[in-house]
């Protein structure tokens, strides 16, 4: 279904304003999960901050990023075994690593950010699918975070009140 990336944009458009701050962040952070992805094994704070040496702003600005960089990495192993439960007639390894990235932060978003309504997660995801992998992505990522967003104790198009 889906392959190694084949399209798209090498990195994603500049941003403005509280929401366009935050898809920036998501992107970022969609791209260090792929990087370390595939680099596993070398100290991750030193990575992180090596990584975000390179960003277009200051450290500051990918706060969001890096807590989602963070979570995703704490609860990777949860979030690896819902997307192998929901990608039905699709093998784990094949799925392809920017996809697996965009999953695992959205997957990550939809159990542990409440502040974050479900559809706007989903939405975002989506989006960084087709600035990042191929057109055919955006069905399969869809169909496995709309399946997790099903599972949720909460309302989908808002954000828990806790």
């Amino acid at each position: 279904m889906t392959t190694e990336k084949t399209g798209g944009s090498a990195a994603a458009p500049p941003a403005t304003g509280k929401a366009s701050r935050r898809r920036d962040c998501r992107a970022v952070a969609m791209q260090f999960l792929y990087m370390w992805d595939a680099n596993t094994g070398v100290d991750l704070n030193a990575t992180v901050q090596e990584f975000f040496a390179t960003q277009e702003h200051p450290r500051e600005y990918y706060a969001f990023a890096e807590e989602l960089i963070q979570g995703a990495l704490q609860h990777q192993a949860a979030i690896d075994e819902l997307i192998k439960k929901n990608a039905h007639n699709w093998a784990f390894n094949r799925i392809a690593r920017v996809d697996l990235a965009i999953l695992r932060l959205g997957i990550y978003e939809l159990l542990h950010r409440r502040d974050i309504p479900p559809v706007v997660t989903i939405n975002e995801a989506i989006e960084l699918g087709k600035a990042f992998s191929n057109p055919d992505s955006r069905r399969f990522l869809n169909g496995i975070l709309d399946k997790v967003k099903d599972s949720l104790d909460r309302p989908s198009r808002t954000a828990a009140e806790d």
